[in-house]
């Protein structure tokens, strides 16, 4: 490691030596600007003795003496240059062999020829510096495998990893086309605080800063409901976000503390009118992608809608021979009976296991493994849906659907309550759940979003999408690292 330490401080210092050298002599091997009609892509496009002029990063080069091939990268692809000495001039071509290397931005230009081995070239007349590199470019030294040092310097893996520009392109596509289905169908997008006075709108631990001029905490958004259904109340009846969230939990290959996802409501809808425009949403994202199908851990996803519907009482007695009533008691669980059920299936809890996470348990390890394509999971028990209308055939089962692609979790929607006394009551109840006494609620629950919710209003469907997740799937890759640029790691330990 030290002879590899050496050797890269050894190029370091010899490249500085060099833009000292042209610095010197009044070449500025950093210009503000550059000449360029054509992308590298769009330049192998054009017919031959067509004069294009290309700028990009040198990733192949290949001296031959008096002449050179070299390829060179932008964004929309590479190109292929031939640089000959007879071309340029010598002073030129001397000029070119000893300061353009592997990493530098060039600018270059020239008519495009064919290669006889059938490839579009730009015979080059004329090829400028335009910036650099002081240090090597990752191939130098074997490219980037590790994980963690890819994610250190996405930078470095951009570069030496061509599929992972892809990856991105993909993901800047997807968030084009739900924008695209959104406005077409009349949404109005919308941006609500990251910084909140409370912490609302789901069950997560937030990340929690001081405001020194307020002298009052504030906390990192961790949904963004409670805004959004203000402004239904107030009138604004489809409406759409994406953004950042932020929630002080775990890291793992679904997880990340800063992630990104879509909230969006709609009056005078429910949870059906939500399924029907989540598949909408997916259907632009296969159409603006041209992906429908992908490979995700070892299996084949269509991601063709329409996508099945999946009562969850319904299968529950399949699966479990049971009622799901019977684990059911009022608004919350009867915890005698799912410990119970658990002990039959040969699960196993702590006794002071809440009853709820003994049901997600379940209902992750149980159900979810017979389902590989995106499905609907419909029906969920009141206890753990807090902001879920009841159906109204049944009290203790709500509208409500999260979907599920291979047992992973995309999306949640439900039809929205809109009486304050009800939603008042399901909050405290949550809270309730996690030991908190009703008592204390007033320091806890948001009570202007009850307020806003006694100033009336209209039925709702409300969805949240997970963008990560979605970009997780259309890319076939499994961990959301892949898939955000810049993931968040533990701090590097620098050495002594």
């Amino acid at each position: 490691m030290s002879n590899d330490n050496n050797t890269l401080k050894e190029i370091i210092n010899l490249r500085y030596s060099q833009v000292k050298e042209l610095k010197d002599s009044k070449i500025n091997p950093y210009p503000a600007r550059c000449k360029r009609t054509h992308g590298c892509a769009e330049a192998k496009e054009q017919d031959e003795n067509k004069e294009v002029a290309c700028s990009g990063r040198v990733v192949q080069l290949r001296l031959m003496g008096k002449a050179a091939f070299m390829h060179v990268k932008d964004m929309s692809g590479k190109v292929q240059s031939y640089v000959a000495r007879d071309l340029i001039g010598e002073d030129k071509y001397t000029f070119f062999k000893k300061n353009i290397a592997v990493g530098d931005f060039v600018e270059l230009s020239g008519k495009m020829f064919i290669t006889k081995t059938g490839e579009k070239t730009i015979k080059a007349d004329a090829v400028n510096l335009i910036s650099k590199a002081i240090r090597p470019m990752p191939e130098k030294f074997h490219g980037i495998a590790d994980t963690e040092v890819r994610f250190r310097n996405r930078h470095l893996d951009l570069i030496a990893n061509e599929n992972v520009a892809e990856i991105f392109k993909t993901r800047a596509k997807i968030i084009s086309a739900i924008r695209k289905v959104l406005d077409a169908k009349g949404f109005l997008e919308v941006e609500t605080p990251t910084l909140t006075p409370d912490a609302g709108g789901a069950a997560a631990r937030p990340f929690e800063t001081f405001h020194n001029s307020l002298k009052m905490p504030l906390f990192m958004r961790i949904a963004l409901e409670l805004y959004h259904k203000k402004l239904v109340v107030g009138g604004l009846e489809k409406i759409y976000e994406i953004g950042k969230m932020f929630r002080n939990e775990g890291i793992d290959t679904t997880h990340n503390p800063e992630f990104t996802m879509i909230e969006l409501y709609q009056a005078y809808s429910d949870f059906d009118g939500m399924a029907k425009l989540f598949e909408d949403i997916v259907a632009g994202c296969v159409k603006e992608t041209g992906i429908a199908e992908v490979d995700y851990k070892g299996k084949k996803i269509n991601l063709k809608p329409p996508f099945k519907r999946i009562s969850i009482p319904k299968v529950w007695k399949e699966k479990f021979g049971q009622d799901i009533h019977e684990i059911l008691e009022g608004r919350g669980f009867h915890k005698e009976n799912i410990f119970k059920l658990a002990d039959k299936i040969g699960m196993k809890f702590e006794k002071d296991t809440a009853p709820a996470k003994v049901f997600d348990k379940i209902f992750d390890d149980k159900l979810l493994p017979d389902y590989t394509d995106p499905i609907f999971m419909i029906d969920y028990p009141v206890a753990v849906s807090p902001f879920s209308k009841c159906r109204e055939d049944d009290p203790q089962i709500t509208e409500r659907f999260e979907v599920f692609i291979n047992s992973e979790e995309l999306a949640n929607a439900y039809s929205e309550i809109n009486d304050p006394n009800d939603q008042l009551e399901r909050l405290q109840d949550q809270l309730a759940d996690k030991g908190v006494n009703k008592s204390e609620d007033s320091d806890i629950v948001d009570n202007s979003y009850i307020e806003a919710l006694e100033s009336g209003m209209p039925p709702t469907g409300g969805m949240g999408i997970g963008i990560d997740r979605l970009v997780m799937i259309f890319t076939g890759h499994p961990s959301i690292r892949e898939v955000i640029l810049f993931p968040i790691l533990k701090t590097e330990e620098k050495e002594k």
